[in-house]
This record gives C-alpha cells, structure tokens and sequence, in this order.
C-alpha cells in the first residue's frame, strides 16, 4: 500500500489506493476508519475486500489520526457531520464520481451521514459495521472502560505505532467527546430518510460499544433499502474479528445490488 498525502482546506491528509488499477467512471469502494482507528489499522482487510470483489478502493486518515495534520481539541459535538463535508471534498479531489461506503463505527456514522446529505447521486451503496446513530449507556460504559486502559496500561503507546504524534489527539478528541454531558443527546437519526441508496448494516453480536438497537434504528430509519446483518462471535471489529465473512456479506450485498459492475 503506497501511501500519498492530499490537502484539503489546508490541512494534509494520508491517503492511499488499493485493490487493481481504477478504470475511469467506475465506482470506488471507500473505507472510512473507527474513532481510534486510521490507514494502518484497518491492517490487510482494505485489500482482501479489493480483490474479492475485484474493485478499486482508497482509504484515508481523518485529521488528528495516524499521519495526517493534527487538529486542535476539543472537538465540536458535530464533528462526525463536519468529516462527512471533508469526505465530499476527498470524493472531487480523487474524482470520485460514484462512491460505495465502507465504513466501521465512527467511519460509519460519517458514512450513513455523507449519504444522506448526497444530493449527486454520488454514493451507490454504503456498508457499516458497528455504526451509531445515538448515543446510549453501553456506549459510554465501553469507552469509559477504555479511559481506564488508557490509564492504567500500555494502550498509549500501542495506538502511537499507528497515530504517532495524533496519539493524544486521536485518543482524546474520541474518548473525551463521548463522555461529555452535552454529548449524550447526540443523534444523527435525522439523516437516515434521506438515504436512497442500499445500506448493509453489520454489527457483532457481542459488540461492547452499542446495542442492536443501533441497527435496528438505521434499518428501520433508512429511506431507501437496508440489510441487518448479526455476526456471532464477533465484537467492536467485524473486519478483524469475522473477516471471511465480512467480505462475503460485502461481496454478495454488492452482487444483489449490481454495485460496482
């Protein structure tokens, strides 16, 4: 994975191509990271996801995350909805006309976000795995509980292998947001209506950050048609924690919807 650097609004995001060549017009598979996560973290999954649908994909780190810019803290409580207009400005700076989300927790939300708000057509399809659209307790005990980690292990210097001098930054503006009191009225349900194109919605059955609630709401919110999808024996990280199937929910949700051929 060649990783390259695009600026956007002044600010230098990491960014690299994935899977064979693109072929102009075509659509692009575009992997939107979690809230601690970046380019590294989504580790080989970007790829194998590639090549079993044989499609190109792009995959970037949002400010503040693995080497892009930093940002300054704290972050506004609309942060999820404000990445989804850098997203549109990656989208014309890549001339990505056609678009299919691959988004997992945060990336998720900023996923379902950007298709609502599409006004072009732009965005064929979306996959989220672990994706909120409200805040609940279970939410807040997970990430209190990694507060504790962080605190108490040697989680800091694990997530600076990836995020290097973001590493505060990266953990802090996602862990600090959440637990604020002005946070937990947070919802993001408003978009969904909106969404006219297919949506897979993925979750793990024993997912410590939110509740099948969470899929429910989008599936059932959702304007245009919207899969469920339960993994069991699977967490936070569908991807990590059930690849193989992971990739075959994508490959056939991609398949019943003649996304990306």
């Amino acid at each position: 994975m060649l990783i390259d650097k695009i600026e956007i609004d002044g600010t230098r995001l990491e960014c690299a191509w994935v899977g064979r060549v693109r072929r102009p017009e075509e659509p692009v598979l575009v992997f939107l990271h979690e809230g601690l996560g970046c380019v590294a973290m989504w580790r080989d999954f970007p790829g194998r996801l590639c090549e079993a649908v044989d499609m190109p994909g792009v995959v970037y780190s949002r400010a503040g995350y693995g080497g892009s810019d930093g940002i300054e803290l704290p972050r506004p409580i609309t942060y999820q909805e404000d990445e989804a207009d850098v997203l549109e400005q990656i989208l014309n700076a890549q001339d990505i006309r056609q678009a299919i989300h691959i988004g997992h927790s945060d990336g998720g939300t900023i996923a379902l976000i950007h298709a609502g708000m599409d006004k072009r057509d732009r965005v064929m399809g979306a996959v989220t795995m672990a994706a909120h659209v409200f805040n609940e307790e279970i939410c807040i005990t997970g990430i209190r509980e990694a507060r504790r980690i962080w605190e108490t292990t040697d989680l800091r210097g694990k997530l600076q292998k990836y995020h290097g001098e973001n590493v505060d930054v990266a953990f802090l503006g996602w862990n600090d947001t959440w637990q604020r009191d002005d946070y937990w009225h947070w919802n993001v349900e408003k978009y969904l209506p909106y969404i006219s194109c297919p949506l897979l919605v993925m979750q793990g059955k024993d997912d410590h950050y939110g509740s099948e609630d969470q899929v429910n709401s989008i599936v059932k919110g959702a304007g245009g048609s919207a899969q469920k999808l339960m993994l069991s024996d699977c967490g936070h990280n569908p991807h990590l924690d059930q690849p193989e199937a992971t990739i075959t929910a994508i490959k056939q949700f991609l398949d019943v919807h003649a996304l990306g051929r």
